[in-house]
């Protein structure tokens, strides 16, 4: 990591975290699939939760557990090994304190939420019945989540990608099994979906915290309460907290368009559900890449190689826009390819395919974007990358709102706004490491 070639390299400690998180997108586009049977108020109800999950799921994979990955990535790249463990206990304590913080809040307001997203009738039962199941697991996401980015920044990728893999084999069969009763189990519905969930996240924490406290584990988990200390909270959140904040924002930008999606009907909220998912699908790549971005820039970092650190930042960055922009491009000229696969209904195929051909083409710069904000998690350096999301926040959600509900625009202006947001988000923080990277005084290295 401190002299090899770069993209060779990155593409080594990606390739198992990708290889899984295919898997586990697969897993969840099935999931989508068995829910569909049960009719489109229910799949109108998941697709209320889905967002709100993803904030979660987003928030302690790229947020608070980037900012794990990024301590103890800085904190081996220095020679502190007794410190990297320690870390690794911090982010425990707060996988549990912020799991149950998510948990309550759900039960509290998923309601007012879901009505606000535009849930009625059925689809909102659907959403209260799956979101109250799914966030009672709320912990064991967040312990998943922390400990696998523990291990990614001490540059072990295999390990929490075998485990994630081993609980993708327990939900697959169990889904769709809760969802129709296949065999002893009960036909649960959209409940099932959700136990399923709870279940894969339960096997994952507890092989996960096995293997940390194993004699083959790359970073032991260490159970010393006189480890928890708050100037390791500190180092964890000091990066985690600001990319937690840009994590809100990007997932906020979801749900207000989706409410604003939802003032056009539970086909329009169901048909860009559907599209949306795709935009999802890139997560698995640009996560894998990301996480290797941040702990090759972060162990660079440590060592004082910052000329190096911003030279991954643009190799990550460039192949992932590449690679994202290609899907965008096919679907944008193919969208029924995906749409089909999910409903048949022309004003469910309608509202997805505006959506894709609108925001589709702009996905390369969404690729760019978030991976140089992986690798700004790395170096320690999230301010810029949280501004751009600031400003697509504003633009993607703030001004789409003002133009359908105030000035009776439709989807497709709703969805300019969207892609003119992340344009402008893209553009804010590519400029950023280019004109100061991160080297003293906010000057570059090159």
């Amino acid at each position: 990591m401190l002299d090899g070639p770069v993209l060779p390299t990155l593409l080594k400690l990606a390739l198992p975290t990708l290889v899984v998180m295919i898997v586990q997108t697969f897993v969840g586009i099935a999931e989508t699939y068995f829910v569909s049977f049960l009719g489109t108020e229910a799949l109108a109800g998941v697709t209320l939760v889905f967002p709100i999950f993803m904030l979660m799921q987003m928030m302690s994979n790229g947020g608070i557990g980037g900012g794990v990955a990024s301590a103890i990535a800085r904190a081996i790249g220095a020679g502190h090994m007794a410190e990297a463990e320690a870390l690794a206990l911090n982010a425990l304590v707060l996988a549990i304190a912020f799991g149950i913080v998510f948990a309550g809040a759900e039960w509290l307001f998923g309601e007012a939420v879901y009505r606000l997203l535009g849930g009625q009738a059925g689809a909102l039962g659907a959403a209260l019945e799956y979101g109250h199941v799914i966030f009672s697991g709320a912990v064991l996401v967040w312990i998943v989540s922390l400990l696998a980015a523990a291990l990614r920044g001490a540059g072990n990728t295999v390990a929490p990608a075998a485990i994630t893999l081993l609980g993708v084999f327990v939900l697959l069969p169990l889904s769709p099994a809760l969802i129709f009763g296949w065999g002893p189990f009960p036909r649960l519905g959209v409940t099932g979906a959700g136990v399923a969930v709870i279940v894969y996240y339960l096997v994952g924490a507890l092989v996960l915290i096995a293997y940390m406290r194993s004699a083959r584990t790359s970073l032991r988990l260490p159970f010393d309460v006189r480890l928890v200390k708050w100037r390791l909270f500190g180092n964890i959140l000091g990066v985690g907290g600001l990319s937690a904040i840009g994590t809100i924002q990007s997932n906020l930008t979801v749900v207000l368009v989706t409410g604003a999606v939802g003032l056009f009907g539970t086909d329009a909220i169901a048909g860009y559900g559907i599209a949306s998912r795709l935009d999802y699908i890139q997560i698995p790549l640009l996560f894998a890449l990301g996480s290797a971005a941040l702990t090759m820039v972060g162990v660079n970092i440590g060592a004082g190689q910052i000329g190096r650190a911003e030279r991954i930042a643009w190799v990550a960055a460039l192949f992932a826009a590449a690679v994202t922009e290609l899907l965008g491009l096919v679907v944008t000229i193919f969208p029924h390819a995906w749409l089909a696969l999910f409903s048949t209904e022309p004003e469910v195929l309608a509202a997805g395919s505006t959506y894709f051909r609108i925001v589709a083409p702009f996905y390369g710069v969404v690729g760019l974007g978030m991976l140089l904000y992986f690798a700004g998690q790395g170096a320690g350096r999230v301010m810029w990358p949280v501004l751009g999301g600031t400003v697509r926040l504003i633009v993607a959600a703030g001004l789409g709102w003002i133009v359908v509900a105030y000035i009776g625009g439709g989807l497709r202006e709703l969805f300019i706004a969207v892609a003119a947001g992340s344009l402008i988000s893209g553009g804010i923080v590519a400029s950023a490491l280019w004109l100061r990277g991160w080297g003293p005084a906010g000057q570059t290295s090159r």
